[in-house]
């Protein structure tokens, strides 16, 4: 293992014996485990390698070729490395679109085609793709807070043996399904948890893995297989129809992600009037993708803002995923009144 910046990252081979039928993978359902996937899925994921650009000077560049039933696939180049490890944020994005063709995947851009077989990825150009650009190998990216064990002043949420710290909360195995909710609330916190989203490549937008990490069950930091899409409003990392992430830092579905968010909720003076606006800064894989920003109001079906306390919810919006290792610093309950403006937030995690 060599450890890249932020990211621990591996290169990965796929050996073809140990793959599905591509056929297997055309249900809707929502798929859990490795083992019950298919052979589109051992595709899926992301690249790392270099190609010529168009002064002829090589350069990195990432792929993330995403899965999208029975045999599709959509892929993006993205010049300069992957996000959160080399690719400028709102750098270049090239679009290819393609379908299995044997053991092979076949893309097209304008002018570009891609091919991908046995874990590689190559690059070429032209009318018959005469010339080879650039050649990619599949890699595995985790985040550099997998795993992170909680401090000795956290609380801990769940540890993968019981539900005590839920109400209504459900067990698969040593993981937390979705559709619950802490029986404690908190007011200011640091929040560690970790999800894993289920495969369902035949679904599409707001169906495709969909929860939601309800802060006081009124700011949704929104949860979603949006891996390989440009980081909408609506779609992981962001404050849900309120602010973008800065960078979409999803990984792909069956991997363990993580989200450490600080927050800092509003104030209110005296008449119950609200003086300050909630703070929240969020980091997706350990990348900031909300960093210090007012959340100005409640987020979608939010409960109204208010000087009160409430729980933090795991919404169940019908698809099951799955978390573990989730615990909170309680920074406790300020008083109702904030004359001053609070601090900036420090990123929790450093290099």
């Amino acid at each position: 293992m060599r450890r890249l910046a932020f990211w621990a990252l591996f290169l990965t081979a796929i050996p073809q014996t140990s793959l599905l039928s591509a056929a297997e993978g055309n249900s809707p359902k929502a798929v859990t485990t490795v083992a019950e996937a298919d052979a589109d899925f051992a595709v899926q994921g992301e690249y790392l390698g270099t190609a010529r650009n168009a002064c002829g000077r090589c350069e990195s560049i990432g792929l993330q070729v995403i899965a999208m039933g029975k045999g599709e696939f959509h892929a993006v180049e993205y010049r300069g490395g992957l996000p959160g490890y080399g690719w400028p944020i709102g750098g270049e994005r090239i679009k290819y679109q393609g379908q299995r063709d044997g053991d092979a995947i076949r893309l097209t851009s304008e002018g570009r085609q891609l091919l991908l077989t046995g874990g590689q990825a190559s690059i070429t150009a032209g009318e018959k793709g005469e010339w080879s650009v650039g050649q990619a190998a599949k890699v595995t990216r985790q985040s550099p807070t997998l795993g992170l064990r909680a401090p000795c002043n956290a609380t801990v949420l769940f540890d993968g043996t019981n539900t005590d710290q839920w109400k209504d909360g459900k067990l698969d195995g040593d993981l937390l399904k979705e559709g619950t909710e802490t029986k404690e609330a908190f007011g200011d916190f640091q929040l560690h948890l970790e999800f894993m989203l289920p495969y369902m490549p035949n679904a599409r937008g707001q169906g495709r893995a969909n929860s939601g990490v309800y802060i006081q069950s009124r700011y949704e930091v929104q949860v979603l297989d949006s891996f390989g899409l440009e980081g909408a409003i609506n779609e992981c990392g962001s404050l849900y129809t309120q602010r973008r992430p800065d960078l979409n830092m999803c990984l792909p579905p069956l991997a363990w992600q993580t989200y450490d968010i600080t927050f800092f909720g509003p104030r209110f003076d005296s008449e119950g009037k609200k003086a300050q606006n909630a703070r929240i800064t969020v980091l997706h894989n350990g990348v900031p993708v909300q960093n210090n920003v007012d959340v100005i109001a409640k987020t979608g079906g939010g409960a109204q803002e208010g000087p009160s306390h409430l729980v933090t919810k795991l919404q169940n919006h019908g698809n099951p995923v799955r978390y573990r290792n989730v615990w909170l610093v309680n920074y406790g309950h300020p008083q109702p009144v904030c004359s001053q403006p609070l601090a900036a937030i420090e990123t929790p995690l450093k290099k």
